[in-house]
């Protein structure tokens, strides 16, 4: 797994072990930030159900003001900060061991992009959706990763779905607020 472009270019990050690790593949990964490219630079990053924190750190690499990085586990909270630690990105970073959807309820910050891959399968994608709009600007974008097989909402708050992007297994959803007239 490596940093695809940007400041941090070809810097291999470590990832987690276990057969329930799914790293986003670098093909997943690449299409997915052509699609957001003019999205991303000088906003927020928030990347719930962290992992290794590729995708923030992909975001910091392109340009993003800084990255919020959530996961459960602390072993992939480590992993992160080891992560952050080799690009040398510490500074624009906020990496936190909680529940994703518990630091929804409670967070106070605004986000420009958001990017959600949380275990197929479990429903916590559209619980996640349902909170992710109070901590959005409104020009941002939320981006969902989920199984081919799981079905997502049309509209999450003013956020509605724009684009779905199917990458063998995967499934990749856009939601953006419709822009006024």
């Amino acid at each position: 797994m490596r940093v695809i472009t940007g400041t941090a270019r070809g810097r291999k990050l470590q990832t987690l072990s276990g057969d329930d690790v799914r790293p986003t593949t670098d093909k997943v990964k690449e299409s997915l930030f052509s699609a957001i490219q003019f999205e991303v630079e000088g906003r927020g990053f928030l990347d719930l159900f962290a992992g290794s924190g590729q995708m923030g750190i992909e975001a910091l690499s392109r340009g993003a003001k800084s990255a919020t990085f959530i996961d459960l586990r602390k072993d992939a909270v480590a992993v992160v900060r080891k992560n952050l630690e080799t690009v040398g990105f510490e500074d624009r970073a906020q990496v936190r061991c909680t529940d994703s959807l518990m630091f929804l309820r409670s967070c106070q910050e605004k986000y420009g992009v958001a990017f959600v891959d949380p275990p197929y399968g479990k429903g916590l994608a559209e619980k996640a959706l349902e909170l992710l709009p109070s901590v959005m600007n409104p020009a941002g974008v939320i981006v969902v990763e989920t199984s081919d097989k799981e079905e997502l909402p049309e509209k999450a708050g003013d956020f509605t779905l724009d684009r779905t992007y199917r990458y063998g297994t995967i499934k990749v959803w856009t939601y953006r607020c419709p822009l006024e007239d």
